[in-house]
């Protein structure tokens, strides 16, 4: 229906306004719209398909990465402890250590671009805008090579554990 409140849409969005198009417009996945739609009008690209995560992930290593102070290693230690306790949804910490990688390496690579903005108002700890907050240094190495060998070492160990558990789990089942 393309009547009445959505839910966890923005402002104006939220209570529908009779507009039969809002549900189309806060549905939508994000997108940079840098590439043409299909030729059925189906949108090719995604934000999260670029990014190579959800924005709830990335959302969840910012937040670890900047609030709570965390860089490669204790990234990764916090984000497999929190996503082993799901079972349902849980990674493998090789999957796990893929995806903080893969964050750090597009962080060093863009970190320089936010150490130039416009002011603006920071209503929160956490902002996208790092450098209001955060005066680490802004060039990275994007290898981290000591950081991501810790990781992986890290992984392999969890990685064991996270089999036999599986394997403990069948062979009671």
């Amino acid at each position: 229906s393309t009547r009445g409140p959505i839910p966890g849409a923005p402002g104006v969005l939220r209570g529908g306004l009779g507009v039969a198009c809002a549900r189309l417009i806060v549905d939508a996945p994000p997108t940079a719209e840098l590439e043409p739609m299909s030729s059925d009008g189906k949108t090719v690209q995604t934000d999260e398909a670029d990014m190579g995560m959800t924005y709830d992930e990335l959302s969840l290593f910012g937040r670890l990465r900047k609030l709570e102070h965390c860089g490669p290693l204790s990234l990764y230690l916090q984000v497999v402890k929190r996503w082993s306790r799901k079972v349902e949804t849980a990674l493998s910490p090789r999957v796990v250590a893929e995806k903080v990688k893969h964050f750090f390496r597009m962080y060093a690579i863009n970190r320089h671009k936010m150490t130039t903005l416009t002011p603006s108002y920071h209503a929160e700890d956490y902002s996208p805008d790092d450098n209001r907050f955060d005066l680490r240094p802004f060039l990275y190495n994007p290898g981290w090579t000591w950081q991501f060998r810790a990781i992986d070492s890290a992984a392999d160990i969890l990685e064991r554990q996270h089999d036999r558990r599986l394997d403990a789990a069948s062979a009671s089942a």
